[in-house]
Order: structure tokens, then C-alpha cells, then sequence
């Protein structure tokens, strides 16, 4: 079988690209190949970088990602109220259709029979080997702690979302769409067909509409009964790492964060804005967590051009004010 690596990107997130690549040679090596799902058209820099790399590829052919954004239309306009509130935020049609562009994966023409997905502002930090040693008997891997927060998978306001999936299938199969293993050929035609059907019933209803690519894909997954192996569950607790940014206690040991005494697989950058990245490399002292190590990676092969900074660093998205806390206080009685 062909094992592979997909992320998604364009040139606004080029930075993060570049970094992502270059830990993917250093921590799990340069034979493996890369796939870059174009976002949208907005991909010449995206080219350039490419071009560097003998075994990433970029996938930027619109057929092939056509069929996945026509399930995406078919499936939020099962939705009670989504296109409606994305026209009223001036937002035509699918909120970040693009970002559904992952689901081509899936396509029994896409190029890698067991891959591993990765959002374009993640680093690998150690070897991925335990996700693809997984996916020859499991068909969806995923290592992450999403299943303590539901609320950003579902609706979890919906009368119906117990009766569709129970609790107790909730808090151990849903996962963060930023990162997972899996196979070709998951959802054929006709599996995609049902789905919508079902939505169609009510099911829609349960979709949250702010993040709808990772509320779909959950969907997809349950509501088709595909087993879900969460490494966060099967790793011995000494082995088991967080992944998200948000995480403070990460310890920096070289080129890799570690987790008490254990190395993290990924780390991912959920949260940080694409404008932190780019203020940052074009030479403003902002800071956001584990910037440093994000640097290490962006200009690991270009160190010359690796901004010098002066002065203290200033949080890139700074707290409220004391009025705009008291606004948002009074917007909300």
C-alpha cells in the first residue's frame, strides 16, 4: 500500500506551509510523499514552494475536488438555517468551502491508499509511524482530546443530537478535523448519497455551523459507522502527549516539545491567526505560543532571512481592553 501525507493550503497560509514541510523532512523523512490540497486558486507562491521539494506534490485540479464541494452544497442545504446565516455575513453559498477540499482524500482516485491528514499550521514533531501502523487494521486513526468538548463538533443545544448519536458514542468517536489517518475509498457515491438523505430527515439540525467542515466530517464518520482509533484512549499513559497550543506546560528539548517525558507527535496552532504568522515573519516582535520552535522550522533552510527582532515581543492578539470587556458585558444581559 502507498502511504502519504495531505495538508491544505494557499499563499496566505505560505508560512506555515514552509514550516510544516521542512518538520515533515526532518521528523518523519524525505522519502515519504506530500500532497498539497490547494485551497483555493490563490497558490503561486504555493507553486515556488513546492517545486523545492522532491516528494510533495501539489494537488491543484478542480475535477477533482468538484464532486466533494457538490456533497458540501447538497449537505448544508439540508441545514434548517447555515446558507442563510452565512448570506446575511455576506458569505456566498458553504462558509470555507475550500477547507471540504480535504475530503478528496477519500476519493478512490486520490493518490495515497492510507495517508495521514494535517491542517497547514501543524508541525510533526516526532515519527508517524503509530498512525500508519494503525490504519493497516483500523480504517480512521486520529490523537487528539476533542471528545471533552463536543460543543465545537455539534450542535450539542439540539434536542436531536442524543437520539442521533448518544452520549456515550460522543465522548469516545468524535475528533478535531486538523489532524487524522485514514483510507481510500471510505465514502463512495452512493455512502455520500445516503448521508445527505439522512440530514435531510433532521439530521442537519446537529451540524455546527462555525466550524462546518470538522462538524461534517464527525458526521460522515458516525452516521456511517466507521470505527474511530484515537491514540489519546490506546497509548499508555506515560506515553500519551498533548497536541494543541493552547497546552502552556510543553517543555522545548532541541528541535522537539515534549509533554513531561514524552515527545509530541504534532503540534498544532489551533487558534492562532494566519495574520500572526505572517506579522511575524515580515519582522514584527509579536509572540504567541511556542513561536520559537515555529521559527526554527520556517527558516530552517533560509536562516539568513530569519527576521532579527528588538525589544520586548507583544502578544499578537491582545486581551480586551477594560471598555470593550464592558461593552461585550452589556451586549450580553
Amino acid at each position: 500500500m502507498t502511504n502519504g501525507i495531505y495538508t491544505l493550503a494557499n499563499d496566505v497560509v505560505y508560512d506555515q506551509l514552509v514550516a510544516l514541510l521542512n518538520s515533515i523532512e526532518v521528523n518523519v523523512g524525505t522519502n515519504i510523499p506530500v500532497a498539497v490540497i490547494a485551497y483555493d486558486d490563490r497558490i503561486e507562491r504555493v507553486k515556488q514552494l513546492v517545486s523545492q521539494y522532491p516528494s510533495v506534490t501539489l494537488l491543484e485540479d478542480p475535477a477533482l475536488y468538484a464532486p466533494w464541494e457538490e456533497f458540501s452544497y447538497k449537505v448544508w442545504e439540508t441545514h434548517p438555517t447555515a446558507l442563510q446565516q452565512w448570506a446575511a455575513k455576506g458569505i456566498q453559498g458553504v462558509n470555507r468551502l475550500g477547507m471540504n477540499r480535504r475530503y478528496a482524500a477519500f476519493d478512490q482516485a486520490s493518490p495515497f491508499e492510507r495517508f495521514i491528514y494535517l491542517d497547514g499550521d501543524t508541525l510533526v514533531l516526532s515519527s508517524l509511524d503509530r498512525v500508519f501502523d494503525q490504519l493497516q487494521t483500523h480504517p480512521l486513526v486520529v490523537y487528539d482530546f476533542q471528545y471533552k468538548d463536543p460543543s465545537h463538533i455539534y450542535n450539542v443545544a439540539s434536542s436531536k443530537l442524543e437520539t442521533i448519536f448518544p452520549p456515550e458514542r460522543v465522548g469516545q468517536e468524535i475528533f478535531c478535523a486538523g489532524f487524522y489517518g485514514g483510507q481510500r475509498g471510505l465514502f463512495p457515491p452512493s455512502q455520500r448519497e445516503f448521508l445527505v438523505e439522512q440530514l435531510a430527515t433532521g439530521d442537519a439540525d446537529v451540524l455546527y455551523t462555525s466550524a462546518p467542515n470538522q462538524s461534517v466530517l464527525n458526521y460522515m464518520v458516525m452516521k456511517s459507522q466507521i470505527p474511530v482509533r484515537n491514540l489519546a484512549f490506546e497509548l499508555p499513559e506515560n506515553e500519551r502527549t498533548g497536541n494543541a497550543v493552547s497546552s502552556t506546560h510543553f517543555q522545548r528539548r532541541g528541535a522537539c516539545l515534549y509533554d513531561n517525558e514524552a515527545p509530541l507527535m504534532y503540534l498544532h496552532y489551533i487558534g492562532v491567526s494566519s495574520k500572526c504568522f505572517q506579522r511575524l515573519c515580515s519582522g514584527e516582535n509579536i509572540d504567541f505560543p511556542y513561536r520559537d520552535i515555529f521559527l526554527h522550522y520556517r527558516y530552517l533552510k533560509t536562516p539568513e532571512e530569519r527576521p532579527v527582532y528588538k525589544g520586548r515581543p507583544e502578544p499578537c492578539q491582545k486581551p480586551p481592553t477594560r471598555w470593550q470587556r464592558l461593552r461585550q458585558k452589556i451586549s450580553l444581559k
